[in-house]
């Protein structure tokens, strides 16, 4: 059969590997910014230990064509570091070199995956009293030297479960007796098995470019840097972050809710709707003190960030709630209304226009409306028209009371470039929004931020604008982009990060987003995506709840029925 690699054509023998034919192309480089390290075919991600042609496909009595190559046209697209997936599929490689290096020098030992910190990832370690981060190094390059191939195999559900009970890993035994399939995959290597949503690279040998720090309580484990793939990203502390996200666990514990698993059990319980009263109380409590910490400094605006669909909205009118309770006078402004005409912003690089970018908002107008307001001035405030793509003036006008504080809520809100020099720095709150879960699939798959606000934009769309699966993912890449540029350079400025994520949501989000994800096709572009958000709702057992979840909720902003759209 022929194949059309990257755009080289190539006949492809029966029982060839992609990594083979990759080979002999000569498309296999060592630099890890162009070596290849899976495939897209049609919609789909496969390892490049893939076999495009079987030789029982060729048999007299079954001329088939595998369903994906049939699909793609023998069209297959290498996925590199520099690609998003690509990266993905480095990290899940990273994962399974250290908990197998992990298991072979500390057996008894539990390692968990903890939270993400810019461009390094933290993992405890317990029940290891001589842990040590220099063996770790020297196992996990001895792993890398090994070259060890990573093929997955597909066991029985319940072997699987038993294989995983007979290790120890009692996390992953409770996730499977939830799996609602016969069977599942796995990575193994001797007696150790483990499991990712998505593939791994070919072997261990593709593992090169990382380095490992030491931490309290386990350590730091670094990836390769973005821009430069070939050298590890440098690491900056990010102790406030790391803060909130330990508070999110300690919150968990509280209510007995740390995996998917105890999840499950508080659905099938009923207990799920205790969680949501304690989670909302505890979202309350957490406003409450904000809006103290405001009136406190004086403040007379908060200026309010957050990556898409980490509630900044409902968290900006919450807020409001509280500053009333204070006796003051919010009112509430949004960065959007600041963005300048479409026919001003010029394209980028690639011809489109980028409106993630800081260019896309007038900031000397913004900055001089501010200045304004806070001297005490009345202040005319456009409206942006997204449907005319420009400003306008409809006479709206502002003037701020002396109990008066401004909400500032947008992407960009806690960009220093929008203040005034000569503004005291007292008069300005920064309030950091963003659902940083802790709640892990199980010790070796947590579930990304990122994951949940995709599953809330998806549902949003949907549920409010009448948007496609497959249109929200296509927007995805670029909102995300813009997020590492333009947010998280400034997260941990902020005086304070609020954690706008709710332990009950997924099993709530299930039910209103599983039916359109089962909907998309392989043979779809975005299958792929689509198939990673379905294999982790997969373990989650789905709650009709929804009468239980209050008008004001940050989960209503996604699934409706929040007050404050009214």
């Amino acid at each position: 059969m022929e194949l059309t690699i990257d755009g080289h054509k190539i006949e492809a023998q029966p029982e060839q590997t992609l990594l083979e034919l990759v080979k002999q192309l000569g498309l296999d480089e060592p630099s890890l910014e162009r070596r290849p390290l899976a495939a897209r075919i049609a919609g789909e991600v496969f390892n490049l230990n893939y076999v495009p042609v079987r030789a029982s496909d060729l048999a007299a009595d079954r001329p088939s064509v595998r369903r994906a190559m049939a699909a793609s046209g023998g069209q297959v697209h290498l996925l590199r570091y520099t690609d998003p997936v690509g990266r993905e599929v480095y990290t899940r490689t990273a994962q399974f070199v250290l908990f197998l290096a992990l298991r072979q020098l500390w057996p008894q030992a539990r390692a968990k995956m903890n939270c993400t910190l810019g461009a390094g990832v933290y993992i405890q370690v317990e029940g290891s009293e001589d842990f040590c981060v220099e063996a770790l190094k020297r196992k996990v390059r001895e792993l890398a030297a090994q070259d060890i191939p990573l093929l997955r195999r597909r066991l029985s559900t319940r072997e699987s479960a038993r294989r995983f009970l007979d290790q120890g890993q009692t996390d992953k035994g409770r996730l499977l007796s939830w799996y609602p399939r016969e069977h599942f995959d796995v990575y193994c290597h001797e007696e150790f098995a483990d499991f990712y949503y998505g593939e791994l690279a070919p072997s261990t040998a593709y593992l090169q470019v990382w380095d490992i720090l030491a931490a309290d309580g386990g350590f730091i484990f670094l990836h390769p840097d973005e821009a430069q793939p070939d050298r590890v990203a440098p690491y900056t502390a990010m102790p406030n972050f790391f803060s909130v996200f330990s508070e999110g666990e300690r919150w968990g514990e509280l209510m007995e809710c740390e995996t998917v698993a105890d999840l499950n059990e508080l659905v099938r319980s009923g207990r799920i709707r205790e969680l949501i009263r304690v989670n909302e109380a505890l979202h309350e409590k957490r406003y409450a003190q904000i809006a103290d910490l405001v009136c406190q400094r004086g403040a007379k605006a908060v200026m309010l960030a957050g990556p898409s669909s980490s509630g900044k909205t409902t968290s900006a009118n919450r807020l409001a709630t509280q500053l009333r309770v204070h006796g003051k006078k919010p009112v509430l402004m949004s960065l959007d209304d600041y963005y300048a005409d479409r026919d001003t912003i010029l394209p980028g690089p690639d011809g489109k226009l980028d409106f993630e970018h800081i260019n896309t908002i007038d900031t000397d107008l913004f900055k001089a409306h501010l200045e304004q307001l806070l001297s005490g001035q009345t202040v005319e405030i456009p409206s942006f028209n997204f449907k005319k793509g420009r400003r306008e003036w409809i006479g709206h006008t502002l003037w701020l009371h002396t109990d008066t504080v401004v909400i500032v809520e947008g992407l960009h809100a806690l960009n220093p470039v929008l203040l005034p020099e000569s503004l005291p720095r007292e008069l300005i709150f920064r309030l950091y929004v963003s659902p940083l879960i802790p709640l892990n699939l199980d010790d070796h798959n947590r579930i990304p931020t990122s994951y949940l606000r995709l599953l809330r934009r998806t549902v949003r769309d949907y549920e409010n604008r009448g948007s496609s699966v497959q249109n929200t993912l296509s927007m995805w890449d670029s909102v995300r982009r813009g997020e590492k540029r333009w947010i998280f350079p400034y997260q941990e400025h902020a005086d304070v990060i609020f954690n706008s994520s709710t332990l009950y949501e997924l099993a709530v989000l299930k039910k209103h987003i599983y039916p359109l994800l089962k909907a998309v096709q392989p043979e779809d572009a975005y299958y792929d995506e689509v198939r990673v958000m379905v294999s982790i709702l997969d373990f989650v057992l789905e709650a009709d709840v929804d009468d239980e979840i209050p008008p004001t909720s940050l989960v209503r902003e996604f699934i409706g029925g929040n007050s404050f759209y009214r």
